[in-house]
């Protein structure tokens, strides 16, 4: 499984990096915050959303620790999906 640190995310962001991010946390987390410019999808929403996330060359999911993003990461692999990668700790390890 291949894997990002929050703080090489933050850094191509600072560096004006477009990047595709799947926030996989349900809405109450969210709430609370998320990465600017992710798109929200639900673990339990993937199957039915697929279609909203972009076949692009990386597709960086992340959640709040790095679990469920791993097991998105897991189901979007098998369904062809290319490029993805989990961020590591989750949005626990993420400081704003």
């Amino acid at each position: 499984m291949d894997t990002i640190l929050p703080s090489e995310i933050k850094a191509r962001l600072a560096q004006g990096e477009q990047l595709t991010l799947i926030d996989v946390r349900e809405d109450e987390e969210v709430a609370e915050g998320m990465i600017q410019g992710a798109i929200h999808i639900p673990l339990g929403q993937l199957p039915e959303r697929l279609s909203e996330i972009p076949q692009v060359d990386e597709v960086i999911l992340v959640c709040r620790s790095g679990n469920r993003s791993g097991r998105a990461l897991g189901y979007l692999e098998a369904n062809g999906y290319k490029g993805l990668k989990n961020m590591t700790g989750g949005m626990l390890e993420w400081e704003d």
